[in-house]
């Protein structure tokens, strides 16, 4: 529950939000100036998110750290992150959902097919934020064997709820050995702290990033909305405060790994 509190304290939609709901109710009192300025840094900070690419800036960085490389021709396995189901939906109405981070799950699906010989893996289980959910595996399993992969090669990490408990609880189950070639897949912003996680805890993986919501082409970069660039900006937070959270706990083998 910790995190789940940092993540909305430091969400740049709730902070322009707080600020806002605070400071109208002042402009009525005496302490108008105090309102004024809440107010007013408020709507300045959403002005400047609108109009300027504060979202390309914030998530680029994280996403071009592990580039997409040529895949080996060979892989023992391949491991793919929890984070992209919707198990709440999944509940309620019996389908298996995914969120904007649908990308992990399409590529695994897609690797899976491309390395028929190796064992795939996946990890997630409740959400920090959903304590009474089902687990992300239980979705994942319905999903995945509904698109047709083989039930006899899957293995469900079903008790994680952090990135770090991805990686102790995965190695844990799957015992790797230094030689075994590992993919990676989960979104390109969030590889930077998951690879330092998995080195942290021995075990050097090869990146797959996905989900790419940055562009190279500066003329794509203003064309979104404000809500679609408040997400991103959540997303881009989550990731530097969680490499700067990691690496100051030991679970990442630097504030901001790279590649080997």
């Amino acid at each position: 529950m910790i995190s789940v509190f940092i993540n909305a304290i430091t969400s740049p939609g709730t902070v322009c939000t707080v600020l806002a709901l605070l400071g109208v109710p002042l402009l009525w009192t005496k302490a108008l100036p105090t309102g004024r300025a809440m107010v007013s840094v408020s709507v300045v900070a959403l002005t400047l998110i609108l109009l300027l690419p504060v979202d390309q800036w914030s998530l680029a960085p994280l996403e071009d750290r592990f580039a997409s490389t040529t895949l080996p021709a060979a892989v023992d396995g391949i491991i793919v992150l929890g984070g992209a189901q919707e198990t709440g939906i999944w509940q309620d109405r019996g389908q298996p959902a995914l969120n904007v981070a649908a990308d992990r799950m399409t590529e695994f699906a897609i690797l899976a097919r491309r390395y028929p010989q190796a064992r795939l893996v996946f990890s997630g289980g409740t959400p920090p934020s959903r304590p009474d959910s089902a687990p992300e595996a239980d979705v994942a399993r319905d999903l995945l064997i509904g698109l047709g992969v083989a039930p006899e090669r899957l293995t469900f990490e079903d008790r994680s709820s952090t990135t770090w408990e991805n990686v102790i609880f995965t190695r844990a189950m799957i015992k790797p050995t230094p030689t075994e070639k590992w993919l990676l897949v989960t979104s390109a912003s969030h590889l930077p702290r998951a690879i330092g996680a998995f080195r942290a805890a021995g075990w050097e993986v090869l990146p797959a990033p996905v989900g790419y919501k940055s562009f190279h082409n500066t003329g794509l970069r203003t064309r979104r909305s404000l809500a679609e660039k408040l997400l991103l900006l959540d997303t881009a937070a989550h990731e530097w405060i969680g490499l700067l959270t990691y690496w100051a706990q030991g679970h990442s083998t630097a504030l901001f790994p790279a590649p080997r």
